[in-house]
C-alpha cells in the first residue's frame, strides 16, 4: 500500500511518529529535519533523525532525548581532559555518532547511514532525510549569528530570535522524493514549524506541493501553549499569532487541512486534543490524521 508520510522534527513529531508507527508499522515513512546536525567530538550527530528512531523503537531516555539507561562516562572523561563539553551525548548515542561520521567520510550517503541505525533498532518504518548535502539552520539573536545547537544549548535559546536562516542549497534525496511521490497521505507533524519544518520544506517544499497526496498539518500547540522549546518566540518572529490562526497562515499554500484543538477559519480544520503525553494519546490522534486525511482524498 501507498505510505503515509510525515515531516517531522523534535519532540512532538517524533511522539506522533510513533503514534503513527502503532497504527500504520511499515506504510509510515518519516522525513525528519537536518538542520539541527552538528559535526563534535569526531561524531557527526544528527539529532532528530536519531530522536525519531529512538522513539520508534521504544528506546527513548525518560528526559525526552538519547537512549533510555545511556550513560556518560565519555562526556566526563573529555571534560576531565579539558575539553569544553557543550553538547551532552550519552555514551550509546556518541557511538551513532562515531558509525555515522565513519560511514560518510567512506563515501556513504546520509540516507544510507540514517538507515543503518534504523535497521540495528530495528524500526519497520523507514527514516528518511531530506537530503544527502549539508543543510543548517542559523539563528540571530542579541546580535549574533549561532548555529542551532549552539543557540539552543549554549547559548539555552536566549532571545529575543532577530533572524533565522536556513544555508545551504541542497539536492533532494532521492528516496525522499519516491515517498512523497508515492505517498497516500502527507502530514506536517507538531513541529517548530520555523526551525523543525521550514529546513525539509527548503528542499523539498515543491515536491510536497505537486503532491497528488493530501497534505495536513497538526498543531504543535496544545490548548493555545507551547510545551516545549522556542516555538513561540519563532512564530513571534515570523509574524504568526500564537493560535491556530498562525500555523495556518504559515503553512499557507501548501496544506489542505489542520488539526488542532482551536479551529481557524483560515483552512479546513479537525479539531481534536492534539496532546501527545501518553501512548492512548499519540494513537488516537495518530488515528484521528489518518481519518481526516482519507476523508481529504
Amino acid at each position: 500500500m501507498a505510505p503515509v508520510v510525515l515531516l517531522a522534527g523534535g519532540t512532538g513529531g517524533a511522539k506522533l511518529a510513533r503514534g503513527l508507527l502503532d497504527e500504520l508499522g511499515s506504510e509510515l515513512v518519516v522525513i525528519a529535519n537536518t538542520g539541527d546536525d552538528v559535526e563534535l567530538y569526531g561524531a557527526y550527530v544528527s539529532p532528530d533523525p536519531d530522536l525519531v528512531i529512538f522513539w520508534l523503537a521504544g528506546a527513548i531516555d525518560e528526559r525526552g532525548w538519547g537512549l533510555a539507561g545511556d550513560t556518560f562516562a565519555a562526556m566526563d572523561q573529555l571534560r576531565a581532559l579539558g575539553q569544553d563539553v557543550w553538547f551532552n551525548l550519552g555514551d550509546r548515542d556518541l557511538a551513532i555518532g562515531l558509525h555515522r561520521a565513519r560511514r560518510l567520510a567512506a563515501g556513504a550517503r546520509l540516507t544510507e547511514a540514517t538507515d543503518d541505525i534504523r535497521r540495528a533498532f530495528g524500526v519497520p518504518a523507514r527514516v528518511l532525510v531530506p537530503s544527502d548535502e549539508p543543510l543548517r539552520s542559523w539563528v540571530k539573536a542579541r546580535g549574533a549569528w549561532r548555529p542551532f545547537q549552539e543557540f539552543m544549548i549554549r547559548d539555552r535559546g536566549e532571545g529575543p530570535i532577530e533572524n533565522i536562516e536556513v544555508r545551504g542549497d541542497p539536492r533532494p534525496a532521492p528516496e525522499a522524493l519516491s515517498a512523497l511521490a508515492s505517498a497516500r497521505a502527507i502530514v506536517i507533524g507538531p513541529s517548530n514549524p520555523i526551525l523543525s519544518i521550514d529546513p525539509i520544506l527548503a528542499v523539498l517544499g515543491e515536491p510536497v506541493r505537486s503532491a497528488a497526496a493530501p497534505v495536513v498539518a497538526v498543531s504543535p500547540l496544545v490548548r493555545g501553549q507551547v510545551l516545549k522549546g522556542p516555538t513561540a518566540a519563532c512564530l513571534a518572529w515570523a509574524g504568526h499569532t500564537q493560535d491556530s490562526d498562525g500555523i495556518a497562515e504559515h503553512y499557507e499554500g501548501l496544506i489542505d487541512g489542520l488539526i488542532a484543538d482551536q479551529r481557524t477559519d483560515l483552512v479546513t480544520t479537525l479539531e481534536t486534543d492534539v496532546e501527545l503525553s501518553t501512548p492512548a494519546a499519540r494513537r488516537r490522534v495518530a488515528r484521528a490524521v489518518l481519518d481526516f486525511t482519507t476523508a481529504l482524498a
